[in-house]
């Protein structure tokens, strides 16, 4: 019985019993999801216990509160501003159909839990796509798709936020620039930018690679393909309900530091939304331009998966917000870039603590100081979450320098392969690297 596991640990190619197994394996890793909600399925989502229990969900709580309930479709509600569904168009777009589905109107605990499971499996069909996705990109190294399959922050996370739609359009992107269909990857990455806006930074890991190959035509394809992608998906809201379509946006530049940011720690300050967005996206900017120089320094052409890591790490590292779900961006990147089991389990080990801790930080001041109020150990604890989570991840990106400066502990290329995700640009010589010579066309 254990064998067709041993193999499926053991497998290099995604054959398809491999394949069967990884699915196997996600069923399973969606059933423990499942199971961390189970609280809020049978007991529905009253506001503290929800998050004592830790299964809140944006699923449920969107559904009442922005007019989801009553099949108002986002951006159309004519709802007050405080109640706009202030999240990206390809997202309200799903939100908004999901609801469509569910028979009946008006908001009753019934349709809410419909709701809430239709969106859930949804989810995990993203999530079965995110892991086939990573088993053919990694090529050789199938098994590594595993991490993805049983990842203890998708199992937490899957099911809190349509976030796993941006990371399927991501991961499908990249896929496809790995098997040199450069206009579908930038398609999708482009839809996955209008669900969410990280994927778009990926076109700059696309950028760096093409640049040191002189294949620059492949990156203005992609992206070109990728914003003609994004425009069809917003325009037709842009045009129709601009103020509730930019509100996202404005959102996300005026809000004031989110939990589990470094930017809590300067609240103090009285900085306000707007100046955290300026210094946020100066560091961000900052941080691309140290990771383009990596990439067009270093003595080796680093791969795909370790620019887009890098990226998005910096991202999250200096964002004004860091939500529990968004370690789900990271996970697949991380598997393809450097994809080591034990750092893996510690990381999301982490994680597993830091999940905990914004729960029951939130549950004792929803309710009131009902929870926890006579010990401050819960603030002191979810600041240890904070910190280890944002070291942790530190720690994987200066690993993953380390690999791209010293290309010969790059596990990935331990087997003499080159770069499973660059397509066309796999094996090709440099044209260009900052500091030296390259090589010459052969």
């Amino acid at each position: 019985m254990m064998q067709p596991v041993k193999n499926l640990f053991n497998a290099r190619e995604a054959t398809r019993p491999v394949i069967i197994g990884l699915l196997v394996l996600t069923i399973i890793g969606a059933g423990l999801a499942v199971l961390t909600k189970q609280w809020c399925r049978i007991n529905g989502w009253p506001d503290a216990e929800q998050h004592l229990h830790m299964c809140y969900s944006d699923f449920t709580q969107l559904f009442g509160t922005r007019g989801m309930a009553d099949k108002l479709f986002p951006y159309f509600t004519g709802l007050p501003a405080e109640q706009a569904l202030e999240y990206p168009v390809l997202l309200a777009i799903i939100a908004g159909l999901t609801a469509m589905v569910i028979p009946g109107i008006g908001f009753s605990p019934e349709r809410q839990l419909a709701y809430f499971d239709v969106n859930s499996a949804l989810s995990f069909i993203c999530w079965a796509v995110v892991v086939l996705a990573v088993a053919y990109a990694a090529k050789h190294r199938s098994r590594d798709a595993i991490m993805v399959a049983l990842a203890p922050g998708i199992i937490l996370t899957s099911q809190l936020n349509w976030d796993l739609w941006a990371v399927m359009l991501a991961m499908c992107g990249l896929l496809a620039f790995s098997r040199k269909h450069i206009v579908l990857a930038g398609v999708l990455l482009g839809l996955g930018a209008a669900a969410k806006l990280y994927p778009f930074f990926l076109f700059g890991a696309i950028l760096v690679l093409c640049w040191r190959t002189g294949r620059m035509r492949h990156f203005w394809v992609s992206l070109a393909s990728g914003i003609v992608a994004w425009l069809a998906v917003n325009v037709p809201f842009m045009i129709t309900a601009f103020d509730e379509w930019s509100r996202f946006y404005t959102f996300s530049g005026d809000r004031p530091a989110g939990n589990s940011s470094m930017w809590l720690a300067f609240v103090w300050t009285g900085m306000d939304g707007s100046t955290m967005s300026y210094l946020s996206n100066g560091l961000f900017g900052i941080a691309c331009l140290g990771i383009a120089w990596l990439g067009l320094s270093a003595k080796r052409r680093p791969r795909l998966a370790q620019l887009a890591f890098l990226i998005v790490a910096a991202f999250l590292l200096f964002g004004k917000v860091y939500s529990p779900q968004f370690v789900m961006w990271l996970i697949p990147l991380y598997v393809l870039a450097r994809p080591k089991w034990r750092e893996f389990l510690v990381w999301q080990g982490i994680e597993v603590f830091h999940w905990v801790f914004v729960w029951l930080w939130s549950a004792k001041w929803v309710s009131g100081l009902e929870y926890f109020g006579g010990s401050w150990a819960i603030e002191i604890l979810y600041g240890i979450g904070i910190v280890a989570h944002m070291a942790m991840l530190v720690y994987i990106c200066v690993k993953i320098i380390g690999d791209i400066r010293n290309p010969d502990r790059d596990v990935v290329r331990a087997d003499g392969s080159d770069d499973p995700l660059a397509g066309d640009l796999e094996n090709l010589p440099d044209k260009f690297v900052l500091g030296r010579r390259a090589r010459s066309e052969p």
